[in-house]
């Protein structure tokens, strides 16, 4: 009997386990928040992932659970893993993913590099860090965040009263240094139960209004140590949280060569979607292979480059469908993913791989590709 793997969430990294999963031999099965989700093909469930007895009912027709995101509460997850579920990764692991305050703290301790940080609850606790940062500061809510959401920078303390005020008791906000970076970068690591850790390569990411809009690979101009050093943090992290499935670690790099740790997610990320065309072993099938905790595959690149760019938002006018002759016709080359979503401005509903020995050549044709998608 296949292995049974169960997938809370039914988004777009979801749907993209679906094609490794049959070639791995696994049976996927997919708990979906509403019908007509990207992942709808492989959902044999319907309902509410905050809900236990939901997904304690899911839970039981599975071998394994894992996640297409980070927002499953941890009541419900130790519930499960007081059952005797098998989750992965764990909910001493996703803790860190979920609370921004608890994952910097876990970082402090564990030595890992990232910026200066506080939490704050008060105006006054707010300004006393912005006055000993050159007055300005990063202020995040701890939980619920992507994509820009949840992130403000601030120069007064007055300009996250809102966000102070609607905080609960013993509530707090985080707050951070504005880093100065010359760029962002992130490192994706897949750890498995028994402890096998590989390592892809460092990547560069480039952002637009807080959402990751594309992606090279291996980061260009990257220096060995620069190499080296990403690698050891995310596979630090990985270890020191326990962390079991795909782990992305973003990074700043500081225009006085610091690396520093920005954000993490327990999952296969944005940043990593450049791997499923260029990579031996994409982080999709990676992820999968890690939480049946069977033996990691290569990392290794196919090609020098990699280039991955997101369509965002989709046409104005007709459907996604009606734009990949064109697309494909013009870009041969040009590996083109879409989640099954509806056009709506500024949402992920898709991205484009090119693999490529030239950076500029692949640069250029993955952009052109994804521009027909506007």
């Amino acid at each position: 009997m296949a292995l049974r793997v169960g997938v809370i969430g039914g988004g777009q990294l979801a749907r993209m386990m679906i094609a490794p999963a049959v070639e791995l031999g696994l049976d996927l099965r997919v708990l979906a928040e509403g019908e007509g989700m990207s992942a709808a093909l492989a959902a044999t469930a319907i309902g509410d992932y905050r809900d236990l007895e939901t997904v304690r009912a899911f839970a039981a027709d599975v071998d394994v659970v894992t996640f297409d995101h980070e927002h499953v509460p941890q009541d419900v997850l130790r519930a499960l893993v007081a059952d005797g579920v098998v989750v992965h990764p764990g909910p001493d692991a996703l803790q860190f993913a979920q609370d921004k305050l608890v994952m910097r703290a876990r970082l402090a301790e564990l030595g890992v590099p990232q910026p200066d940080w506080a939490p704050v609850r008060s105006i006054a606790e707010l300004q006393d860090f912005l006055d000993a940062h050159a007055g300005a500061g990063v202020v995040k809510t701890p939980r619920g965040g992507y994509d820009g959401k949840g992130v403000r920078v601030v120069r007064a303390a007055a300009e996250a009263q809102d966000w102070l005020d609607a905080l609960a008791e013993d509530d707090a906000l985080l707050v951070e240094e504005l880093v100065p970076f010359v760029r962002e970068l992130a490192q994706q690591v897949a750890r498995r139960p028994s402890g096998q850790i590989v390592a892809y390569p460092v990547v560069e990411t480039v952002q637009r209004d807080g959402v990751c809009a594309e992606v090279i690979a291996p980061a260009p101009a990257a220096a060995d140590r620069l190499v080296e050093v990403a690698e050891a943090i995310g596979r630090t992290i990985a270890e020191g949280l326990g962390v079991t499935g795909m782990l992305a670690v973003e990074l700043f790099e500081t225009d006085d060569e610091r690396i520093l740790v920005n954000e993490l997610a327990m999952r296969p990320h944005n940043s990593g979607h450049w791997s499923q065309d260029g990579a031996v072993t994409g982080q999709f099938e990676q992820h999968l292979r890690a939480v049946a905790d069977l033996p990691l595959g290569s990392t290794a690149p196919r090609s020098a480059w990699s280039v991955m760019v997101n369509i965002l938002g989709g046409p104005v006018e007709g459907t996604l469908d009606g734009r990949f002759g064109a697309a494909m016709a013009a870009h041969p080359q040009a590996k083109i993913h879409t989640y099954g979503k509806a056009p709506r401005p500024g949402r992920k509903v898709g991205h484009v791989n090119v693999v490529d020995d030239d950076l500029d050549d692949a640069v250029y044709v993955a952009r052109a590709a994804a521009a027909h998608f506007d």
